[in-house]
This record gives C-alpha cells, sequence and structure tokens, in this order.
C-alpha cells in the first residue's frame, strides 16, 4: 500500500484552512454477511479453500488478517475472514486450531466495531473468548477478554466492561508464563481499554488512574523490547478519554504533540484524526472539525464509514454554507441526506 505524505496532512487537519474535497469512496451495502453466515449456520455456508488448508496457509492468512487491518482494509478482509476461520478449524492440534481461531475472532470483532455491528460484536467476542481459552496462550487470552470489554460496553455495560479489562491485567501481572515486555504491554492495552471505558462514566478520578497505569506499562515494556507501538497506542487511548470527559481542549492539547507520520499504521493515523475531529466538535469548532474528518479519510477512506464519524458529518451539515464539500463528504460517510 503506497503511503501518503501525512506531515501536510496533520497541519492541515490542525492548524490551515480546508483545501479541496476527497474522492468519493461510498458504499451502501455491509461487508459482514459472509462472517454472520458463519456465525449462524457455521462452515457449510462459507466457500470451500481452493486448496486443502496447511500450517503454512493457515500462518499466511493469520499475518495477511492483521496486515488488513492495520491498513484499514475492511471490506478485503470482511470477504476473506469467514473462509480464513474456516481453515483454521481445519489444521493442526486441538490446542492449534483454538488458538489460530481465537486470534482470528479477535480480529472480527475488531472488524465488527469498525463496521458498527454491536449484535455481531458481541457474537464474536463470545467466539473469541472459547476459543483463546482453549488454546491456552494467555496473551491472546488476555487480548479476548479486552474484545469481550468492548462488546459489554458497546450494550451499555460499562461497571462491567471495566471489571473485565482490570481483573484481566492483574491476572497477567502474576503469570510468569509470559515474557515481560509482552506481559506489561498486554497490561498497558487492557488498563487503556479501561480507562476509555470509565471515562464514559464520567470517573474522571479512576480513567486517570487507569491511564496513567497504562502509560506506565507501555513505558516499561517500550524499554524492555525497544519498541514505541505501545506507547503510541495508550495516547490515543488518552486522547479518547479527555473527549470522554469532556476536556476538548486538553484533547486538542495532546494532539498536538503526536506525529501522525510516527503511527504505523493507515488504522491508526486514522483513528487519530477521527479523535481529533470528535473534540474539535465537542469543542465548538466545526471547520477545524471538518479539515480532521478530511484527514481521516485521506489516511484511511474506509474508516468514514463509521458511526462516530457519521454523526459527525451529519452535525457538520449545517455548516454547510462554510465547509466546501461537506455534502459530498457526509454521503462518503452514509448519511441519508434529503
Amino acid at each position: 500500500m503506497r503511503r501518503r505524505p501525512f506531515l501536510t496532512l496533520a497541519a492541515a487537519a490542525l492548524f490551515t484552512p480546508v483545501a479541496g474535497q476527497q474522492a468519493a469512496h461510498a458504499e451502501t451495502t455491509s461487508p459482514l454477511a459472509g462472517l454472520e453466515d458463519l456465525l449462524l449456520y457455521g462452515t457449510g455456508r462459507v466457500p470451500a479453500p481452493r486448496s486443502e488448508p496447511t500450517h503454512e496457509s493457515v500462518t499466511a492468512s493469520l499475518l495477511t488478517s492483521h496486515r488488513e487491518f492495520k491498513a484499514a482494509q475492511y471490506d478485503a478482509l470482511a470477504e476473506a475472514l469467514p473462509s480464513r476461520i474456516a481453515a483454521a478449524q481445519m489444521v493442526g492440534s486441538t490446542e492449534e486450531r483454538a488458538l489460530n481461531v481465537a486470534q482470528l475472532y479477535n480480529l472480527a470483532v475488531r472488524l465488527c466495531i469498525k463496521i458498527g455491528d454491536n449484535n455481531l460484536v458481541a457474537i464474536t467476542a463470545d467466539r473469541a473468548l472459547t476459543a483463546a481459552r482453549d488454546g491456552g496462550d494467555p496473551l491472546v487470552v488476555a487480548e479476548a477478554q479486552r474484545m469481550v470489554s468492548s462488546a459489554w460496553r458497546r450494550q451499555g455495560s460499562l461497571a462491567r466492561a471495566t471489571d473485565i479489562v482490570v481483573v484481566a491485567a492483574e491476572d497477567l501481572l502474576v503469570d510468569t508464563t509470559v515474557p515481560e515486555s509482552a506481559r506489561l504491554a498486554a497490561r498497558g492495552d487492557l488498563y487503556a481499554t479501561a480507562a476509555y471505558t470509565a471515562a464514559k462514566t464520567g470517573d474522571r478520578a479512576y480513567s486517570h488512574s487507569l491511564i496513567r497505569e497504562a502509560a506506565d506499562s507501555a513505558a516499561a515494556a517500550s524499554r524492555a523490547s525497544g519498541l514505541m507501538d505501545g506507547v503510541q497506542g495508550i495516547a490515543l487511548h488518552e486522547l479518547s478519554v479527555h473527549y470522554e470527559l469532556g476536556d476538548a481542549g486538553r484533547a486538542i492539547e495532546l494532539a498536538s504533540t503526536i506525529n501522525p507520520t510516527a503511527l504505523p499504521t493507515a488504522e491508526r493515523q486514522a483513528r487519530f484524526f477521527t479523535d481529533v475531529a470528535r473534540a474539535f466538535d465537542q469543542w465548538g469548532k466545526p471547520e477545524q472539525c471538518y479539515r480532521a474528518l478530511l484527514a481521516a479519510e485521506e489516511a484511511a477512506p474506509q474508516e468514514v464509514r463509521r458511526g462516530a464519524v457519521r454523526d459527525l458529518a451529519s452535525t457538520l451539515l449545517r455548516h454547510d454554507r462554510k465547509l466546501p464539500g461537506v455534502r459530498d463528504f457526509a454521503t462518503r460517510a452514509g448519511v441519508q441526506i434529503i
């Protein structure tokens, strides 16, 4: 995938006037039909693989699935996931099959969240956790618990959703079978998810405490591994925490310290700009909000179909005289304009 110059993009999103419109990427039909068929009817409704699955092909499909998600190629991932899950169920020992299936279902949960199907979020999260426990890998179990937490949160059970990931993080603390850097990185992700959920309840002190715990864990993991990926991810969660607590100014202040070009994937870049847009909308700054949304679309066109973007686009329509191209953008985001 060819990357675009995001330094200019980031500056445009935060500080400079709107310049032009993006190409249309509208899509009207949900790409999740195949996954829904797999969940409801089993592998009989999934196209058979062209050749007999092997360890190598299943491993390759896992890597490809992660790469497609990171590149925000959600349509391609949604189309391929059902057959990849079916293939993973056919190869290896019971534990190997469960582990591979769990990892694919963890990705399926994240995909359903992106596309906005809460019913499938709940079902895929349950499948992920069941398979992860059968697979026996503590890190995959922890990620599945994080996905279950997301499902509970999207159903409105915020206290339970927070508790799930806090308990999972505490369990990892004493699990000596997991390498320290990996354990710390996973705990950072779990605490960051808990902080975001706690922020949705309005519990300012608890959410700030959790995001600090997440940042400390990610920093320790970075020192142990030499990688910055977890630290960057926690910063994006902190941005969301400030937004959820109504602290738009703090969110924008934090955003100005983040270089989008340093974010390693198109998905993260688009998520950053979307959160910036939400903060600007909360702050009552529609022009900056619109610029950030255009930057998100530039980073990952399929991100604009998310519910959060659609809601923002609907709000921006009242400013259409001041925002050239906003009606076209809203259409690309899936807003039904009368």
